[in-house]
């Protein structure tokens, strides 16, 4: 497939490009960074590199991605600003919208004017989307959160949906993403194997998570196979609470995991955004199940013994 990625450039991507060029589709991806790496795929064709920010409207004027919508039989739109790295201030909250809604909104509007349009739109959202909860378990048909989150995913979900009916569109509603090198694992690694780790919090909320290797196959998977449609939550099938996170960790690294991270600290960095992980919430996946999706690491400690060997 001709395939054009947005956001595809960060935590995610580093594993899903390799991936789609192994596999042999070609790409076009849109960044806001500098190009680095692919060096031979670019010489030869099988990846563009374009250098813009796709939340801005003059990005969608430029003739190369105007013809690299044209060309793609697909899209896959991970673009946001991370959700828990920076205080929420006003100005962080804009762009936490922007990078998202933006993004969505001008990709929609460029398929709809497209002369052909591409068959398949993998767009990305986040398990947010259903607020936080101690108690409750979330399914994709659970009602949506009235937290700020919660709202921002449902707009976001909202942006993605409005494709034209030629084009199948899935909505992917992310946990949180395991391993080494970035995400939330990747912060909590070097503190572990100092031995300084344990919960953050009161260890009670709910992680719901999942490998990135299975994040990737899943929308690899998406792309090709019309069954997927609609909604699904990209979440492995064992949700666990931030203290057996932290246990299973530490287990997994032979250290202790006895020190608490105090919930006042996170709050002095992260402010607002401190809820996303203080408070979580426990999902799961019918859709997968139905689809027969086959995970590599359904468990905890497959996922972080691949993660941390």
């Amino acid at each position: 497939m001709r395939l054009l990625l947005l956001g595809c450039t960060g935590f995610v991507g580093r594993e899903l490009v390799p991936l789609l060029l192994e596999a042999g589709h070609q790409l076009s991806l849109v960044s806001r960074r500098l190009p680095r790496g692919f060096e031979s795929e670019r010489a030869d064709g099988r990846l563009e590199w374009l250098q813009l920010d796709p939340s801005r409207s003059q990005s969608w004027q430029v003739s190369e991605l105007k013809e690299a919508l044209q060309q793609a039989d697909g899209v896959v739109n991970l673009a946001g600003e991370p959700i828990a790295e920076k205080r929420w201030t006003p100005a962080h909250r804009q762009l936490l919208e922007t990078s998202r809604l933006e993004t969505t909104r001008l990709l929609v509007e460029a398929i709809s004017a497209s002369p052909a349009p591409p068959s398949v739109l993998v767009n990305a959202s986040a398990v947010g989307f259903y607020g936080t909860s101690s108690s409750a378990r979330f399914k994709e048909s659970s009602a949506p959160g009235d937290d700020f989150l919660a709202s921002l995913c449902a707009r976001w979900e909202a942006a993605a949906m409005t494709v034209p009916s030629s084009t199948r569109q899935l909505t992917v509603r992310i946990g949180i993403v395991l391993a080494p090198d970035g995400g939330a694992l990747g912060k909590m690694l070097p503190v572990f194997r100092a031995g300084f780790g344990g919960p953050i919090g009161d260890g009670r909320q709910w992680m719901s998570w999942i490998h990135r290797s299975d994040l990737c196959d899943l929308i690899i998977q998406a792309l090709t196979d019309e069954r997927w449609t609609g909604v699904v939550n990209g979440v492995a099938p064992e949700p666990v609470t931030m203290a057996a996170f932290s246990k299973q960790l530490g287990r997994s690294l032979g250290r202790p995991s006895l020190l608490p991270v105090p919930a006042a600290v996170l709050q002095v960095l992260l402010g607002d955004g401190a809820k996303v992980v203080l408070e979580g919430q426990q999902v799961d996946s019918e859709r997968l199940q139905e689809l027969g999706f086959s995970f590599r690491y359904p468990d905890l400690p497959s996922a972080l013994s691949a993660a941390t060997s």
